[in-house]
């Protein structure tokens, strides 16, 4: 694990399934991503047809400070206020894994050397999967421009696409990110504000009650699914334990007992395995899931609020009409800007609109296809515990 992280070693990933009914035109994956210590980079490749683009076929080299460059540059794009611009991905993580293998290596000389190989070979399993899911999440973030109607035409996503050189994206510095902390904490401030004032529109109103509560229980889904998960590992990892000592205690015993435990050890070695891909395929098929609707939902509660901002906008805009009119001062000013203040709130409900309906049909989508995946892969793993169990039984009664 740990010379995966330092060497680079290259990985060849598949394209990860997003339903999101990709337009042929603009075909994106990740097909290749290699992990230097705490960078990775991403080769991002491109096919298209559109004649917007130089060349038909080509692959640029990223790191993940150039999507967050990207999501962030939309973010601010006032003309893209009424859309939900989708999730950053995750900043790649491979702490956890390096912490477990630090402290195994700390406790090697307490276990047997079979254990030992078995727990190193679990943790090197965990590290690649963390690495295809840091893979996975970046390239849904691109598939999910490409496939959208208006940010697959952004400029600055089709430079982040085509630019064949580095792209040069510094990081913020102190003041830059103090000033993001702060516009964030103003950004809470409003949003508790805004969300006990009742919408004028019932849609939007009926948005705004269901994102908050749905967000409230996908984060307590997430933190339950995330729990079980690991007990799972922690099941696989127990297995490990005591087969090596059956192994241990079978070497050592010479009556008609040694084969019996040599058996049992042999079973709890392959379900160990099953629980193994039980816990791999839950972290899939449903944690990662919930963790990105969480991320998903937050992008579309964002939408709300700058649609009620603009909504704030327009009715302060009313008020300093009244006060010019009533002045006899810049009423031609006050005039205009409030015709743009309403043209902005009534621009950004309608593609609001059409967004938030969207949202909810890929989310009712995407958690069908996932939950019947993962029922489906739970009853297998399940028929194949039993298999074991009853051929080890009946291993052990014929002797």
């Amino acid at each position: 694990m740990t010379s995966l992280s330092q060497d680079g070693h290259q990985e060849k990933l598949r394209s990860v399934s997003v339903d999101l009914n990709n337009d042929s035109s603009l075909l994106i994956d990740i097909p290749d991503a290699l992990c230097e210590r705490d960078k990775v980079k991403f080769t991002v490749h491109t096919k298209t047809t559109l004649n917007s683009f130089q060349k038909p076929d080509f692959s640029v080299t990223r790191q993940h400070e150039d999507f967050i460059w990207l999501h962030d540059t939309l973010v601010e794009t006032e003309e893209y206020a009424g859309l939900i611009i989708p999730p950053a991905p995750p900043k790649p993580d491979f702490e956890s894994p390096r912490e477990k293998m630090h402290k195994l290596g700390e406790g090697e000389a307490t276990m047997t050397k079979e254990e030992y190989t078995k727990m190193k070979q679990e943790l090197e399993a965990e590290y690649l999967a963390v690495f295809k899911k840091t893979v996975q999440v970046h390239e849904i973030f691109l598939q999910r421009l490409s496939s959208h109607p208006i940010l697959s035409k952004d400029r600055n996503f089709q430079i982040f696409l085509e630019y064949d050189q580095d792209l040069s994206v510094r990081r913020k510095n102190a003041k830059e990110m103090f000033g993001g902390f702060f516009k964030n904490m103003v950004k809470s401030a409003d949003e508790v504000l805004i969300s006990g004032i009742k919408d004028v529109d019932e849609f939007f109103e009926q948005e705004k009650t269901f994102l908050l509560d749905y967000f409230s229980k996908i984060k307590d889904s997430t933190a339950k699914a995330e729990k079980m998960t690991r007990s799972h590992k922690n099941v696989a990892d127990d297995y490990i334990h005591i087969s090596a000592t059956l192994n241990s205690i079978a070497s050592d015993d010479n009556t008609a007992l040694k084969q019996h435990l040599e058996k049992f050890a042999e079973l709890l070695e392959k379900l160990r395995k099953v629980e193994g891909r039980v816990a791999s395929d839950q972290e899939l098929k449903l944690t990662e899931l919930l963790r990105y609707y969480m991320r998903d939902i937050q992008a579309a509660k964002d939408l709300l609020y700058r649609r009620a901002r603009a909504l704030a906008d327009y009715e302060n805009s009313n008020k300093a009409l009244d006060k010019a009119r009533l002045k006899s001062k810049d009423v031609a000013q006050a005039e205009e800007n409030q015709k743009q203040c309403l043209l902005k709130f009534d621009k950004l409900s309608e593609s609001g609109k059409k967004e938030l309906t969207s949202f909810k049909g890929r989310r009712v989508v995407a958690f069908r296809k996932n939950l019947i995946e993962m029922a489906e892969l739970e009853i297998k793993h399940a028929k194949n515990s039993i298999s074991l169990l009853q051929g080890c039984v009946e291993l052990l009664k014929a002797n």
